[in-house]
């Protein structure tokens, strides 16, 4: 972040990525200096985001966000290949250890540099399994479940296969958006609705409808 005159610009597709931002930007002299200057030369080049919550944590550090309603890695690489040039200045992408390479390889194909820096790992959190389930057992089986990313369904579709039982193929999932529907069928989920796209409106039109009984 020191040196945005080494890049074309920043891209962020997850808010997780923008929160290891804010922890660099915690120190004093760091805050100062990004205050003072950086922000403005960052500002210069275009930010890249996927999405209203990335979006709008961008515009918390100060940034102007571009590409938000692309809503996903595939439709946000369309959006930059058509305002960058090839063979320009590397684009920086902090990301998380599990990203998708769907985002990397469309610029490289186009060859649009993007310099991917792993800022955070995602992992399991640690009473998982505890909470889901209390939820069950409480709850019972639920009529619809909805994942948000493929890394929820890494870490939690097996639990849930094994609370659900056969009564599994009365749940509808729903999926934020394309690589989360991919992810469950990928495992052998039959995906119910996916969000147009990942807004929690979207979200709730696509669930309700999936919940419709077909005879109305």
């Amino acid at each position: 972040l020191s040196h945005p005159e080494c890049y074309g610009g920043l891209v962020f597709t997850s808010p997780r990525a923008l929160e290891a931002i804010k922890i660099c930007l915690k120190e004093k002299s760091k805050k100062e200096a990004w205050s003072k200057s950086l922000k403005q030369m960052w500002n210069i080049k275009p930010t890249y985001v996927v999405g209203k919550a990335t979006a709008s944590l961008v515009e918390e550090i100060g940034l102007i966000p571009q590409g938000e309603k692309a809503g996903n890695a595939e439709k946000l690489a369309e959006y930059i290949c058509s305002r960058e040039k090839p063979n320009s200045s590397a684009l920086l992408f902090p990301c998380g250890a599990l990203k998708r390479e769907v985002l990397p390889t469309a610029l490289r194909e186009k060859g649009i540099a993007l310099e991917s820096l792993t800022v955070y790992q995602t992992t399991q959190h640690p009473d998982l399994q505890e909470s889901l389930s209390s939820y069950f057992s409480q709850q019972g089986i639920p009529a619809s479940i909805v994942f948000f990313s493929p890394s929820g369904v890494k870490f939690c579709l097996q639990h849930i296969q094994k609370l659900s039982g056969d009564l599994i193929n009365q749940v509808k999932f729903a999926a934020i958006g394309p690589s989360t529907a991919e992810a469950l069928q990928g495992a052998g989920i039959a995906v119910s609705c996916t969000a147009e796209s990942p807004t929690a409106q979207d979200l709730a039109a696509a669930i309700h409808t999936a919940l419709q009984p077909h005879n109305c």
